[in-house]
C-alpha cells in the first residue's frame, strides 16, 4: 500500500476482552492500514491467534482497576520513545470510517481517512489534540462546517507528543484531556469532513463496560469531571440518565496558528488522481452521475 495513503504517524487500538469482536482493529486489518493492537498480558494469546502477534504491543500491567489510562500514558510514552512527533489512539469498536461529500456520507479507507487529516493538522503550531467526529453526528443533507474548532474530541484522536500533561482520573479522560489543552491554549479541532462510526457505548461486552459503568457509574463520571472543572463542567440530566455538561463556548475566541514553511511546495502531498473506467461504489456512481448531470444543463 502506498505510503502516502496510510497516516505517518502510529495508530494504537487499545482493547481489553474483546479478542473475538475488536471492530476497529476488523475494519483496519481490512482497509491494510498499520497499527498496533495494545492488550494485556493474560489476552496476549486470544488476540494473537486472530490479529497476530506482530501487531500486538504487550502492556506491563494488568487488571489495574483504573480504566485505559495507564494504558493510554503507556501508549504516549511508547510513541514518544520510537521518536513520533504524534500518535493516533482509537477506541475498539468503530466499524467504517467515512468521506463526507457534497453532505453525503461516503465510505472511504481508514488509513486515506487517517492521512488526509494528518495533513490538514500539521498545518497549524498549535493545534494539541485532533480528531474524527461520530458519522452519527455528521447528518447527511445538512449544512455543516469541515471541522469544529475548540471542541470535544473523542474515540478516534491525534495527540501532539510535546503537550505538557497527560491522561488522569478515571472517568471522561477524553473530555478531561480536551480541557487540559484547551486551558493551556492548545487548540482542539474535532473534524467533519471525515467521520467514523463506531459502536454505541455499553453496547458491547468488554473494553470499560464492566469496570465503570455498571451501578451509578455514570453518576460519578459526571461528578467527578464536575469537581475537577468547577464552572466549567455541571452534572444534568439527559436522556434519562446523568451525564456532564461542559461549556465548551469560553474557548470560542482561542485561534488556531498557521505554521510558516520555508518551501511550500516541499510540504505538499504527491497524491494524485486517477480516472477510473468503472465506479463500483452506488454511492459515488450516484455522486457521479448528479455532477455529470450538472455540467449537461
Amino acid at each position: 500500500m502506498n505510503d502516502l495513503l496510510n497516516p505517518k504517524y502510529p495508530v494504537y487500538v487499545i482493547s481489553k476482552g474483546r479478542s473475538s469482536c475488536c471492530l476497529t482493529a476488523d475494519i483496519l486489518v481490512k482497509d491494510l492500514t498499520p497499527f498496533r493492537l495494545v492488550v494485556e498480558p493474560q489476552e496476549k494469546a486470544l488476540y494473537a491467534e486472530k490479529y497476530g502477534e506482530n501487531r500486538l504491543l504487550i502492556l506491563p500491567f494488568s487488571n489495574l482497576g483504573k480504566g485505559s489510562i495507564p494504558a493510554r500514558n503507556w501508549v504516549w510514552e511508547h510513541a514518544i520513545n520510537e521518536g513520533f512527533e504524534k500518535h493516533w489512539i482509537l477506541d475498539d469498536n468503530m466499524r467504517r470510517f467515512y468521506r463526507r461529500y457534497q453532505a453525503k456520507k461516503i465510505p472511504c479507507r481508514a488509513g486515506l481517512a487517517l492521512r488526509m487529516c494528518e495533513d490538514f493538522f500539521d498545518r497549524y503550531e498549535n493545534v494539541g489534540i485532533a480528531g474524527l467526529n461520530y458519522e452519527f453526528f455528521c447528518i447527511e443533507n445538512k449544512k455543516m462546517p469541515p471541522f469544529f474548532l475548540n471542541a470535544h474530541v473523542y474515540s478516534c484522536i491525534c495527540i501532539l507528543n510535546k503537550l505538557p500533561f497527560r491522561w488522569r482520573g478515571r472517568y471522561n479522560e477524553d473530555t478531561d484531556l480536551c480541557l487540559q489543552a484547551l486551558s493551556q491554549n492548545w487548540c482542539t479541532m474535532l473534524v467533519n469532513a471525515f467521520s467514523v462510526a463506531k459502536m454505541q457505548t455499553m453496547a458491547m461486552k468488554g473494553g470499560n463496560t464492566d469496570e465503570l459503568y455498571k451501578g451509578d457509574g455514570r453518576l460519578k463520571m459526571a461528578r467527578s469531571l464536575e469537581r475537577m472543572w468547577p464552572g466549567i463542567v455541571k452534572v444534568v440530566r439527559r436522556f434519562k440518565r446523568p451525564q456532564h455538561f461542559v461549556n465548551w463556548n469560553i474557548f470560542t475566541t482561542l485561534p488556531i496558528k498557521k505554521k510558516e514553511f520555508e518551501n511550500l511546495n516541499e510540504n505538499i502531498n504527491k497524491i494524485k488522481l486517477k480516472r477510473l473506467k468503472e465506479i463500483k461504489s452506488h454511492q459515488i456512481r450516484k455522486l457521479a452521475d448528479q455532477y455529470n448531470e450538472s455540467l449537461a444543463k
